[in-house]
């Protein structure tokens, strides 16, 4: 074989240690750069098919209202393009009407326990389906941002029913959120419990929950389908901008140990909203039902703030 010009053949250049290692070093750059794109691929896939799951439907079939109350079944119409499910339960001549929301993949039976609880205590009492939930119509769960028309047509339905009562306002996580998006909602109480400031919170705090420092990575893959699933930012999903519109007495309650909404994030919003306004905080609490972990301070607390907002207050303009 003809020898270079260095003197080596190519059959020496090809089993030198030097070849070897480029060789070796090329290999191992290509083998990385491939690992890489396919582990890319395959977050942004699992995160679309994570995203779709999130804002899928939570339709079911809820039936019939307990039979021992004398609910009315009835449909509302929102300007989200959702005929909305909703139960009416007429109280005592207290004067006072409170509309209950849902959290997020719940729906009307779920805030029974609350509805019974303020029925007791003379109220009238309104729950509805959001939008996407339960037994109402529509296309994607969008966290609060079509939500809001749905808690609007709820509260137009209540005035027009009850137009000498009080009406008050109670929503859980979602429908907390939703209420907020909402505002004002010409409503003379509202009562906010375990609700995100913003959507970024609320998305980074659930994905590093699961994967921990990863979801400084996931987050944005999962909020950047916002737009072409839903045609919405995440400007659009910041109750802590609307809190300020709320033009009534306000209760924002959470647990310290939620690490879904933060104690501190849930002091943020509340600093937030405007006067008169009331932060109550459920000791060991995590994101779950407030007046499940503890009824006797949910009554002390959310109840009592609605009497006092609705109940006495219509008293005392009637004397």
């Amino acid at each position: 074989m003809t020898p270079s010009a260095c003197g080596y053949t190519p059959d020496d250049m090809a089993t030198s240690p030097s070849f070897y290692r480029f060789f070796r070093k090329r290999l191992t750059w290509r083998y990385l750069g491939t690992t890489l794109f396919v582990a890319g691929v395959g977050i942004v896939a699992a995160a679309w098919l994570a995203g779709g799951k999130l804002v899928a439907p939570a339709t079911c079939v809820v039936g019939s209202p307990p039979s021992d109350l004398p609910f009315q079944t009835l449909t509302l119409e929102s300007q989200s393009g959702a005929q909305v499910a909703a139960w009416y339960l007429p109280g005592e001549s207290s004067g006072a009407t409170v509309v209950l929301l849902h959290p997020f993949r719940g729906n009307r039976r779920t805030m029974l326990p609350r509805a019974r609880l303020f029925h007791e205590r003379g109220f009238s009492v309104l729950l509805v389906d959001l939008q996407a939930h339960g037994e109402s119509t529509g296309k994607h769960i969008t966290v609060g941002y079509l939500e809001r028309y749905d808690v609007q047509a709820a509260v137009a339905w209540a005035r027009q029913q009850r137009p000498d009562d009080r009406i008050g306002v109670l929503g859980v996580s979602l429908g907390g959120a939703a209420a907020l998006l909402g505002s004002p909602l010409n409503v003379d109480a509202l009562v906010v419990e375990s609700v995100y400031p913003t959507i970024n919170e609320a998305v980074d705090n659930r994905i590093a929950m699961r994967t921990g420092v990863f979801s400084k990575i996931l987050t944005p893959v999962l909020l950047c389908q916002l737009k072409p699933r839903l045609g919405i930012t995440t400007d659009d999903l910041r109750p802590i901008d609307h809190i300020a519109d709320c033009d009534c007495p306000i209760l924002v309650a959470c647990g310290d140990n939620d690490r879904h909404t933060t104690l501190d994030e849930t002091q943020h919003l509340f600093a937030s909203a405007g006067e008169p306004k009331q932060l109550f905080i459920f000791e060991g609490a995590e994101h779950e039902d407030l007046q499940r972990f503890d009824p006797e301070k949910y009554n002390h607390s959310i109840v009592s703030f609605l009497e006092r907002q609705l109940v006495v207050a219509t008293c005392a303009a009637t004397r």
